[in-house]
């Protein structure tokens, strides 16, 4: 197929409101380097750290919610993951599902036409002890053609749609990480806070797909959906974990929420138990008791940097049919504020997900069997 000079995107020009980010169809299509390939958008989907690098919540400088931080964009200087600020304008999306149409030096040619997924937390360019994303400190999929490492870049064979492998990467990879870091096994017990957000949902999905007994914190409206995922019980976000709860009950838990809760999460987890976090939606900064987690002789784990193993376990279960992602609905590129402003609402379950210009989409996506609803 013939490459365009230009294409549409959708640029971030610094951190700030919804006015940082900037439509335009005479972006420059981007040129694979050697052992890269130039992959045709299909779907891109929407994740919290889209939001959060946008407002600069990563700052060290924020110590609100991210629901309060959105009300607020004060200048900020290291508002990216590593601390050392973003190069704008920069593309952003983590998740991007698509065909490779160009490669670089280095790639076989036999690649052109795959239809893939790219492991968002970018391996292959690691850098010391740091592991740059797609969308971050690389340009990303908020765009008709993005490149990237094609060690990195997986080819999919499955029916499912552009939309539902595009909800793979950024929350799937994640989820994977999560539980894998926290060695979750057969017949244990975990306790999976945000459960009705992204990488949430994936974690009850893949939680079930390890044999475990899962139990997911959301809004009571999102259980039926929840349990439809894998929860074999909800409990109210709202409510004390306790008596719900028993102490010590739980032997894993996956955390993307933080906040002034937190402290509840040591009571419930056992003796032993692994605790894994990834998130801080409801706040970064959290009392703790350091005697529990001694006493308990816990273990505490840190997941950003996944581990080489995840993303091809994905792909694996996507290929057998044993991974359904929910997809909440589809937006128009351009109409990337309306659909941050949707994600932003949490009155979906399930991906929100862009589709660049020139290619069909379903406004309004019903919610997949599996889901409830």
């Amino acid at each position: 197929m013939s490459i365009p000079a230009c294409m549409a995107a959708v640029q971030l020009v610094g951190h700030g409101g919804f006015e940082k980010l900037q439509y335009s169809e005479s972006t420059m299509v981007p040129t694979p380097g050697p052992g890269e390939v130039l992959i045709r958008v299909r779907a891109a989907g929407i994740n919290n750290t889209d939001i959060n690098t946008r407002i600069g919540w990563y700052s060290a400088s924020k110590s609100q919610s991210t629901s309060e931080a959105t009300q607020s964009h004060e200048a900020t200087d290291d508002g990216d993951w590593t601390g050392k600020g973003l190069v704008f304008p920069r593309i952003q999306g983590a998740d991007v599902c698509g065909e490779i149409v160009g490669i670089g030096d280095g790639v076989a040619r036999d690649r052109l036409g795959e239809r893939v997924i790219v492991q968002s937390c970018l391996l292959s360019r690691r850098q010391g002890r740091f592991v740059p994303w797609l969308g971050s400190e690389y340009d990303g999929a908020f765009a008709q053609y993005v490149c990237a490492p094609a060690a990195d870049t997986y080819r999919v064979r499955c029916d499912l749609s552009d939309a539902q492998l595009a909800a793979i990467p950024c929350a799937y990879g994640t989820a994977e990480n999560l539980l894998g870091r926290a060695g979750l096994g057969d017949g244990e017990t975990v306790l999976i806070t945000g459960a009705s957000g992204n990488v949430g949902l994936a974690a009850c999905q893949l939680a079930r797909l390890r044999g475990a007994h899962v139990i997911a914190i959301a809004a009571p409206e999102k259980f039926a959906a929840l349990e439809a995922a894998g929860a074999q019980r909800c409990l109210d976000r709202g409510a004390p974990l306790m008596p719900s709860l028993k102490a010590n009950s739980i032997d894993v838990i996956i955390d993307v929420v933080g906040g002034p809760q937190w402290p509840e999460l040591l009571d419930v987890i056992a003796p032993q138990g692994r605790y894994a976090v990834s998130g801080a939606i409801a706040g970064p900064i959290v009392a703790m008791d350091l005697r529990k987690v001694y006493l308990k002789d816990l273990s505490l784990f840190g997941c950003t940097a996944q581990h080489p193993d995840v993303f091809g376990r994905l792909v694996r279960y996507l290929e057998a049919g044993r991974l359904r992602p929910l997809v909440a609905r589809e937006y128009r590129l351009e109409e990337i504020v309306a659909a941050q402003r949707g994600f932003l609402s949490k009155k979906h379950i399930g991906k929100i997900v862009l589709i660049p210009p020139g290619l069909s989409q379903n406004r309004d996506t019903p919610l997949p069997r599996e889901a409830g609803g």
